[in-house]
């Protein structure tokens, strides 16, 4: 497959009706940074910003449908998971990136809505460690999620620290271990590598507006592996967009509402 200097992104998650997180998310950011943004939808959700009020799961055979169509046409430079919701499609999604062997990974570990519903089982969590972990050029657990996958608890960034060494141990190449969950006047984020790492750290904006943060950050990393960014760029560039959507959020709905992500448009 050819290189796209706008970065092709194939992303494989769930979509949000309300435009906050997901697929929808992932599309904005996308293409805010200037790359091309295609989907292999999971799930559709009935969602806002006060919760997910319905899960209607799309079948594997159309999922790898979709992601097929797209890579054997118009390729893909990264590849970005979210939302998948059970065992059958983590397998899936594996297959799917041994097909595009050469595209890097991020891997979203989704598993509870901003609001609390669960979106992955139990069996699919085993199969993340096991199958996409290993597979991840770069993955992107939040604190709860870190615990879910290492078992260990993840209350102060030196935790994550100690997770993401256990997460590099498992086969991902990179961990971006996000520390919004971590109490503390500061967030910080630290970016793991098996060479070192890097901090990413900015005050705690007191904002109830921060639905599809997750979905935003990793989409954005994507966005930057496709356009042939380093990775320390990619992440630092991708964490700078959505802190600023964050500052920017327009304030929508009545619970946790969605970020700003045409800001750019604005900087015009």
């Amino acid at each position: 497959m050819t290189a796209d200097p706008k970065g092709r992104v194939l992303i494989i998650a769930g979509s949000d009706s309300g435009g906050g997180a997901g697929i929808q998310a992932d599309i904005k950011t996308v293409t805010m940074l200037g790359g091309h943004a295609a989907t292999a939808i999971t799930a559709v959700t009935v969602q806002n910003t006060l919760g997910v009020h319905g899960v209607h799961p799309i079948p594997p055979a159309i999922i790898a449908a979709q992601a097929r169509a797209v890579l054997e046409d118009i390729g893909a430079d990264a590849i970005k998971t979210g939302m998948l919701g059970g065992l059958e499609t983590v397998e899936l999604v594996a297959g799917l990136l041994d097909e595009a062997a050469g595209v890097p990974a991020v891997i979203d570990p989704v598993m509870i809505a901003k609001g609390g519903a669960p979106l992955l089982d139990e069996a699919a969590i085993s199969a993340v460690k096991t199958l996409l972990i290993p597979r991840a050029a770069l993955l992107t657990p939040n604190a709860p999620e870190a615990e879910a996958l290492t078992g260990l608890v993840c209350a102060a960034t030196d935790d994550l620290r100690r997770a993401g060494e256990v997460l590099l141990g498992l086969g991902a190449r990179a961990v971006l271990m996000k520390g919004g969950h971590v109490p503390g006047e500061t967030v910080t984020d630290v970016l793991m590598t098996p060479d070192g790492e890097t901090t990413f750290e900015g005050p705690r904006l007191d904002t109830r507006h921060t639905h599809g943060t997750g979905c935003t950050l990793a989409s954005a990393c994507a966005a930057g592996l496709a356009q042939g960014l380093p990775l320390t760029q990619a992440t630092a560039r991708a964490w700078a967009y959505v802190a600023e959507a964050m500052r920017r959020a327009p304030g929508l709905g009545g619970g946790h509402g969605p970020l700003d992500h045409g800001w750019p448009l604005r900087e015009r």
